[in-house]
């Protein structure tokens, strides 16, 4: 059992009975645990099958690849219509809605699916990077800087250049402007320092 994912459930003031009912059926599974993006992950073969995370009102797990899952009992849901493509989730708002057998047959039809290669892979976005006037002058008034912003990735360059157009008053944009500029000439992100 992984240290990290007993603290992890250790330190939820709500759901902790459930996370450990939840965390036991799993366990019972051919899945590794491990942490990733904070959360429980439970891994086959090196692939995500899902998390488990609390939350306010729920405790939930979630199916990297649960799309492709039948959901007979219809437990799944989209947490984010029309944006999220693969990931599905079932959420408990109590112990008693969690039910040991249902939840262990969605997790091997997940695992099945795994081993027969379905997946939905991410898309990048590869368009190019609209940057707002504000921006683009700093960056041609300052080579190192330029050098420095091209060379991060495309989705760095987007929060940048989202951060920046998003502000509606100039006195905003030319502040957020001075506060990236450290960022960009350390190669980072703006929300690098939340991954």
């Amino acid at each position: 059992m992984n240290k990290e994912i007993t603290e992890y459930i250790t330190k939820q003031d709500f759901w902790k009975e459930e996370l450990v009912l939840l965390r036991s059926i799993l366990n019972e599974l051919p899945l590794v645990e491990d942490i990733k993006w904070g959360i429980p992950a439970y891994i086959f073969n090196g692939k995500n099958i899902l998390g488990m995370s609390a939350f306010k009102n729920y405790v939930g797990l979630w199916f990297h690849q649960g799309v492709f899952l039948k959901d007979k009992a219809n437990l799944l849901i989209n947490a984010q219509e029309n944006k999220t493509k693969a990931l599905r989730q079932m959420r408990f708002s109590s112990i008693a809605e969690i039910d040991k057998e249902l939840v262990k047959i969605y997790v091997l039809e997940a695992i099945e699916n795994c081993k027969a290669g379905k997946e939905i892979k991410p898309t990048r976005n590869t368009k190019p990077v609209a940057l707002p006037s504000e921006l683009k002058l700093v960056l041609n008034s300052n080579k190192a800087l330029k050098v420095a912003f091209y060379k991060l990735t495309l989705s760095k360059q987007r929060e940048y250049a989202e951060y920046i157009s998003t502000a509606k008053r100039e006195n905003t944009k030319n502040s957020r402007i001075e506060k990236i500029i450290p960022l960009i000439k350390a190669g980072k992100g703006l929300n690098d320092k939340y991954k």
